[in-house]
């Protein structure tokens, strides 16, 4: 109660979790460009040509699912990008159903005769 759970998933996942729980939130974290996705393997020094040619191909096929979700942040800035998913969730902390549940004696009794 009272608490956010982020749950760092992939489309699959996300749809399992919004056919259990229909009023979650998914938001898709997408990168500034597909350059920008492929420079920021190699500079993980972790992977080959051939392994990071074969993420790349994931990553489009991840990425087109963009659509499935309710909210888009792109994390070319990682500040800019933490503040939007900030706001997110203070959003939807601030819905009406959220907020009447919340709310619900002094709606009532601002409502009152």
């Amino acid at each position: 109660q009272g608490h956010d759970l982020i749950l760092e998933i992939d489309w699959q996942g996300a749809q399992q979790v919004r056919r259990a729980l229909p009023q979650a939130r998914s938001i898709f974290i997408l990168p500034p460009s597909r350059a920008a996705l492929q420079e920021r393997l190699r500079n993980r020094d972790q992977d080959s040509e051939e392994v990071i040619a074969s993420r790349m191909a994931l990553a489009t096929a991840e990425m087109s699912h963009y659509v499935e979700y309710d909210y888009i942040v792109i994390n070319d800035d990682f500040q800019i990008a933490l503040d939007e998913l900030k706001a997110v969730l203070a959003g939807n902390r601030l819905t009406l159903a959220r907020q009447q549940a919340v709310y619900k004696p002094l709606l009532a009794a601002l409502l009152s005769d």
